[in-house]
């Protein structure tokens, strides 16, 4: 009954806050804008892997979200509504990317690389307690784990990162994709193990020295998760 009350509870003050949004509340706008655009950003910036695109495509959200408050009814939760926004506009940034952007050349020197880190990840990463070694080693990890998981191909890379670094439900990452929860539950085992292949090397020679260890069974099940912990981005079996 509790869990019911409370979940009665959620829904009448998302039902209060939408009313809100839709009656053009600045302090309505405010609130939301505070409570999704890191986690916006962050989805986007794994799925685009660019932070520049990740901030535009960010603010498109958003002006989507804006514009089309008025014609949400509460068919799924406001959370799972933005996320499926912030999915297709990922998407469509990276066909538009694929057909233009990749034909441009960068003019920037080799080796000035100036882009920003993901501060909410590595924050969940950095523990100052540690060494400088640890600590190079961990964001070294961090770095390879993300470049990988960018090689996965769609869609299974975004409903990893739905589940696994988002820490959705299936049931949410059903609603936000709009597929069955079978068809969520195939793709994050199929996505799993694509990461855990693409992976396999690099633990396996870098592993003794970054503390890592890597499954030699061919026949080992995928991971359960990835797991953002004070060791870092960890593949946890």
């Amino acid at each position: 009954m509790g869990e019911l009350a409370g979940a009665i509870g959620i829904r009448t003050q998302e039902s209060a806050i939408v009313a809100e949004l839709q009656a053009g509340s600045e302090a309505a706008y405010a609130w939301l804008i505070a409570e999704f655009n890191q986690p916006i950003y962050s989805l986007v910036y794994r799925l685009l892997t660019d932070p520049a695109d990740a901030a535009d495509t960010t603010q498109e959200v958003f002006l989507k979200v804006f514009r089309g408050i008025k014609r949400f009814h509460g068919e799924s939760s406001l959370k799972t509504w933005i996320y499926r926004i912030a999915l297709h506009e990922a998407s469509n940034r990276r066909r538009w990317w694929f057909r233009h952007k990749s034909k441009e050349m960068s003019i920037e020197p080799a080796g000035n690389d100036t882009t920003p880190v993901d501060n909410g990840l590595q924050d969940c990463l950095i523990d100052h307690a540690e060494s400088p070694f640890e600590l190079a080693a961990h964001e070294e990890v961090r770095e390879r784990v993300e470049a990988e998981l960018a090689k996965v191909p769609e869609p299974y890379r975004s409903t990893v990162i739905l589940r696994d670094l988002e820490e959705m439900s299936y049931e949410e990452i059903a609603e936000i994709t709009q597929v069955s929860l079978g068809t969520v539950k195939s793709r994050l085992t199929r996505g799993r193990v694509a990461l855990k292949d693409r992976l396999k090397s690099y633990v396996r020679e870098a592993g003794p020295q970054l503390g890592l260890s890597a499954v030699e069974e061919e026949n080992a099940p995928p991971y359960e998760r990835v797991s953002c912990g004070r060791h870092g981005l960890e593949v946890v079996s």
